[in-house]
């Protein structure tokens, strides 16, 4: 062992501390377990990305899908695919610098902002489908009336221009004030009102009028398949009455054609029960999609609202969850998809042809009617 004590002629002294500081920078270079983490966090973005562009694609290229639901939904997996795009990386590049902002500091308040607004859309987004479809349930004949493609996408911009207000005020505080976006080096929003607020008024009060309108979309439903045994076997009942049970069970899709004043009564009550089979049909997935987005997203938003009001006393464990929480919300952006594709035929054969290249929306024979939603 005295050998290892020479100088060599380069002047490195090969002892035990030489060997000691070399082994434990080679282990510092070796691979951590965060890694892999950090690869299933890569493959989540890839799934949130393309699962997203698949149903931008199906809404924009099949025929069947062309109504103010899907529209509303496209919309929505615009948002979910630009927090795949824009806000998953960064906060992923964060994880992998221990939870510190390693990019430019300007870039901290933008991308704030974008999580914010992304958020705030999805949650717009389910809030107007839920009244959307409540309002076409309640008040039928004046709903299709007004129901266009051009009011349909007026909704949409307004969704859009509500989210954008309630987020701008982010990079504004940002800016004036980098103290209000930094907490220990971690890009967070540090301003317990505005979060407070901003909580209470792009989440909170948005859920509560889609769980109840939801609510309200199932009674109605409800009330019109009870009454449609009564009206179907009664001999008596005229052409008039099952017309109008018919409209007030169809549903904003406007995909099923009213019977004319020739079409007999055995018409008008198969118009009136496919009608409400696609209604409980669009009502079941649309269900599972609110379900989820609040089960995924309230945790995220409930922590903050913690943070905010006990602010210097919050314990470390609180930041610790509200690290992981933040990524169960953002795999609600990737799940929407993988719900149509289980529970929607038509967006389930539309994604099983784009995946093999073929785009081409072929007419089939229709045994049923189009499927709602």
């Amino acid at each position: 062992m005295a050998l290892l004590n020479v100088t060599l002629p380069w002047n490195v002294s090969l002892d035990h501390s030489y060997f000691k500081s070399n082994i434990s920078e080679l282990e510092d270079t070796q691979p951590t377990p965060e890694n892999w983490p950090a690869l299933f966090i890569l493959a989540i973005i890839f799934f949130t990305v393309a699962g997203n562009i698949l149903v931008i694609m199906a809404v924009s290229i099949e025929s069947k899908l062309h109504n103010a639901t899907n529209y509303f939904l496209c919309s929505l997996a615009v948002a979910d695919m630009l927090v795949g795009f824009l806000v998953m990386p960064a906060s992923l590049i964060s994880i992998l610098y221990n939870h510190t902002w390693p990019l430019p500091e300007l870039l901290c308040p933008m991308w704030i902002f974008l999580d914010v607004l992304f958020s705030t859309a999805s949650i717009m987004h389910l809030c107007a489908i839920s009244l959307d479809r409540y309002i076409g349930i309640r008040n039928p004949i004046k709903y299709s009336r007004g129901n266009s493609l051009q009011k349909t996408m007026i909704k949409i911009v307004s969704v859009w221009t509500v989210s954008v207000v309630l987020s701008l005020p982010i990079p504004v505080i940002g800016f004036q004030d980098k103290q209000k976006v930094f907490v220990n080096g971690t890009c967070t929003m540090n301003e317990p009102r505005f979060v407070l607020v901003g909580s209470t008024v792009a989440f909170f009060v948005p859920l509560i009028i889609m769980v109840v309108c939801y609510y309200l979309t199932l009674r109605d439903l409800q009330k019109h398949s009870a009454s449609f045994p009564q009206e179907s076997n009664s001999q008596h009942s005229s052409h008039r009455i099952s017309d109008s049970s018919l409209l007030k069970s169809t549903s904003f899709t406007n995909k099923f054609t009213f019977p004319s004043k020739k079409g007999s009564q055995r018409q008008g009550r198969r118009g009136m029960m496919q009608a409400l089979k696609n209604e409980r049909r669009a009502s079941k997935v649309l269900g599972i999609v609110f379900f989820l987005f609040l089960i995924m997203w309230c945790p995220f938003f409930i922590t903050n609202v913690l943070i905010a009001i006990c602010q210097e006393n919050s314990s470390e464990h609180l930041y610790n969850l509200i690290h992981f929480f933040v990524w169960v919300g953002y795999v609600s952006s990737g799940v929407n998809p993988l719900i149509y594709t289980l529970f929607n035929e038509t967006y389930r054969q539309a994604f099983a042809r784009y995946l093999r290249c073929k785009y081409e929306n072929k007419p089939e024979k229709k045994t049923q009617a189009t499927q709602s939603y």
